[in-house]
């Protein structure tokens, strides 16, 4: 009987490890492919999110492009609504032109069509402007961005009444200002009150002071070679001598526009009597009402006049208060700061103050015009008397304060004139303009496109 032969450990190890191996090579083949897979899908996970930021990008750099060109738009605020969308379709289409831009296009509907940003990657932005269908006050501007993926962006605009910052300065003069006394400047509520701005480009001596003073607020001189003379002792924003001199005296600074304004607006208002020189101005006590002083009439009010609601004075005029003055409306006399052809003046000899526009239907439309008092940018003005309380701007080409000022200014004193604003005696001006009214009456002027960053949203694709 032949001998029965055994299988050896070993040859049954090499099976089990033959088919641990080829286990193990499947299970890392299958984590190799499911790896490249990952792999392929992260690429291409990458590859999505670089077009979405890129998309992004060029949707933002349309939106700041077409920010810059729309933050220039100006126009009169005379135009109606209803022309608001042509009028800023033209005027961006008229200021890319003046400037040569050529790869900017506004059609007269609005549309932006596709503006390259770089060619290599084909990114482009595209866009379109137009008013909101319910409320005629407000610009939407949309821009979208990208080549495979896009995005969209929107945002607004206010379109609103241009701010002049010259009203932030309690008083603004192109010439030199003269404070022949001990002046107080005060600022009820702020120092920045009572700031004075300071133009005197024709003078090199920019404001004088012969005694004593105080001022709450700041002085900018805009005419960099200028000075000032404060011969007394200095105070100024709580800072005395030469540190107040170094703290708050500007000197250089950059000048704001003088807007003029638009006095012949206020003519519809003077629907009273017109006086001229055949009116009898002898009356102790009289009471004028819208009325309007004829051209050439250089009147001469020998009482007490109380002017209610608007008094129109027409150019050329030289016009005399003998006795105290009421104001309870608006003085507006008309004429360009620019013409010097006439000689105009309104000179006040009593006591001059203003008081609110009163009751009744005839005065409805003037109490509307809120934040001016006297509007004579053609005139020069004297105040001879004691001058207590002015609540709007006064703009005027010439001022001379020669009575007793202790008054409460309830908005700019605003003089176009490269004379001296002369203010004698110890002047007390209290600028109180907590109840500031941003656009005055009269300054109306323009209407620009201002950005609201809370409407910034982005458009779902």
């Amino acid at each position: 009987m032949a001998p029965v032969k055994k299988k050896s450990a070993q040859q049954d190890n090499r099976g089990a490890v033959l088919i641990v191996s080829m286990i193990f090579v499947l299970i890392f083949s299958a984590l190799a492919v499911s790896m490249a897979t990952m792999s392929g899908t992260n690429v291409q996970l990458a590859s999505n999110q670089h077009k979405v930021g890129s998309a992004i990008a060029s949707t933002e750099s349309g939106l700041e492009a077409m920010r810059y060109w729309l933050n220039r738009v100006e126009f009169p605020s005379s135009t109606l609504p209803s022309d608001y969308f042509g009028t800023i379709v033209g005027t961006l289409q008229s200021d890319l032109s003046a400037n040569s831009i050529t790869n900017i296009t506004i059609y007269n509907n609005g549309t932006i069509p596709p503006v390259p940003l770089d060619s290599a990657s084909g990114q482009a932005f595209e866009g379109e402007i137009l008013i909101d269908a319910n409320n005629s006050d407000i610009l939407q501007l949309s821009a979208t961005g990208g080549n495979d993926i896009t995005r969209t962006i929107r945002v607004q605009y206010d379109i609103q009444p241009y701010e002049y910052p010259i009203f932030d300065f309690g008083m603004a003069t192109k010439g030199p200002v003269h404070f022949l006394g001990n002046p107080t400047v005060n600022g009820v509520n702020s120092n920045s009150e009572a700031d004075i701005f300071i133009e005197s480009s024709n003078n090199n001596l920019a404001m004088l002071v012969t005694g004593n003073c105080n001022f709450d607020g700041n002085i900018s001189v805009a005419n960099s070679i200028a000075n000032v003379a404060l011969m007394g002792a200095v105070q100024i924003a709580g800072d005395t001598g030469q540190t107040a001199i170094d703290n708050h005296i500007n000197i250089g600074a950059d000048p704001p526009q003088f807007p003029v304004p638009d006095t012949q607006h206020f003519q519809q208002y003077a629907t009273g009597p017109v006086i001229d020189s055949s009116t009898d101005l002898s009356s102790p006590g009289m009471t004028i009402t819208n009325a309007t002083i004829a051209a050439g009439t250089d009147p001469n009010f020998l009482g007490n006049v109380i002017i209610e609601g608007i008094l129109y004075i027409e150019q050329p005029n030289i016009v005399t208060f003998q006795e105290n003055v009421d104001s309870r409306g608006m003085i507006v006399a008309e004429g360009d700061p620019n013409f010097t052809g006439a000689n105009n003046s309104i000179s006040f000899l009593g006591n001059f103050v203003t008081n609110p526009v009163p009751a009744g239907v005839q005065f409805d439309a003037i109490r509307q015009e809120e934040g001016s008092s006297i509007l004579a940018p053609a005139f020069s003005i004297d105040f001879a008397g004691n001058f207590s309380a002015l609540s709007g701007v006064m703009a005027v080409s010439g001022a001379h304060f020669s009575g007793n000022v202790n008054a409460t200014i309830e908005g700019t004193i605003l003089n176009y004139s490269d004379n001296p604003t002369v203010i004698e005696g110890n002047a007390r001006l209290n600028f109180d303009r907590s109840d500031n009214i941003t656009v005055p009456a009269g300054f109306d002027t323009h209407r620009i496109l201002k950005y609201k960053p809370a409407s910034y949203e982005e458009i779902p694709q």
